[in-house]
């Protein structure tokens, strides 16, 4: 009973972000995809009801960024989310802006090898975010 209530609860907000980007220009869920540094099928599976693949919250910065979401809609994906995963919706930004920063990063020739240090990589910007905004 509670797996089928937590799949509701992400088809809830998987929901809620297909209308959005289906609102949303041309080209957005490819900007989105490069945004992430992913492939539009990453997108496709993280952001359509008809998978089950949940949405990582480290990428909930940038899909809120990249898609413009109005504040009540981010309102409502946001509670939508968090009723999915619990415990797990991270600091997006509130007042902070956010920019986009490429890198050039070795390509390891293994999906999960390129995905760990991707995961990594993340992760380190991500602490070093709340240390600067820390010290304020």
């Amino acid at each position: 009973m509670a797996r089928e209530t937590s799949d509701e609860a992400v088809i809830a907000y998987k929901t809620l972000l297909s209308g959005i980007l289906d609102n949303r220009p041309s080209g957005t869920r490819q900007r989105l995809a490069a945004a992430l540094g992913k492939h539009r099928s990453f997108v496709t599976q993280v952001t359509s009801p008809a998978y089950d693949t949940p949405l990582p919250a480290r990428h909930l910065p940038t899909i809120l960024r990249v898609c413009h979401f109005s504040p009540a809609e981010q309102e409502r994906f946001l509670a939508a989310y968090q009723a999915a995963h619990p415990g797990r919706l991270p600091e997006v930004g509130g007042g902070s802006s956010m920019r986009t920063l490429a890198l050039m990063v070795p390509d390891f020739g293994d999906d999960r090898k390129n995905r760990s240090f991707d995961d990594a990589v993340a992760d380190f910007v991500a602490k070093m975010a709340v240390l600067v905004n820390g010290s304020e």
